[in-house]
């Protein structure tokens, strides 16, 4: 199976809709998201295309595709525009002999076991490190990245990791889990 994963979109429609072309494009059967959708939070600027009501179209659009966890930015008001859950705060996904921990990395959930990946966004750049007995992964920021990174999303298919630029589609970087 085909995933795309993406974090921090913060309510840009620009984004979003550019992140919509490239999830098509790429064929994938699930577009995971894991938070901070609608708003762009206290401490980052306004992104380009900000408006939350266009880009919870974007992504209503595609609600039958996407599986989403909270991030720190969304909140309970949210689920009045969007339609589909975006509340959990966290996921499982297994991956042939891996489980993924989806989760949005601002709380820490002490659900990883040895040997897990844990895949989040929320720092806004992205990363892959082998830590205590886990693997860590950051998909990036599709809108506001941090560091000098891309407008970047994550596609996994098998146990090939590639991140993506937004705005070009064009692979930076590929690791296998």
């Amino acid at each position: 199976m085909k995933y795309v994963i993406a974090s921090d979109i913060h309510g840009s429609a620009y984004y979003c809709g550019l992140l919509k072309e490239r999830y098509l494009a790429e064929g994938a059967q699930k577009l995971i998201l894991l938070g901070d959708l609608l708003y762009h939070g206290a401490r980052n600027p306004l992104p380009r295309g900000y408006s939350t009501l266009e880009t919870a179209a974007i992504l209503n659009a595609m609600k039958e595709h996407i599986l989403c966890v909270r991030g720190n930015c969304d909140s309970d008001v949210d689920t009045l525009v969007l339609e589909f859950p975006i509340l959990a705060d966290y996921a499982i996904l297994p991956v042939g002999d891996k489980t993924l921990v989806l989760t949005h990395g601002h709380k820490c959930y002490g659900v990883l076991g040895k040997g897990d990946v844990l895949v989040n966004g929320h720092f806004h750049v992205p990363a892959f490190e082998q830590r205590d007995g886990y693997l860590y992964v950051n998909c990036g920021s599709v809108s506001i990245p941090k560091e000098n990174s891309p407008h970047a999303y994550l596609v996994l298919e098998g146990n090939k990791l590639v991140w993506k630029d937004v705005e070009t589609g064009k692979p930076f970087q590929e690791k296998f889990l």
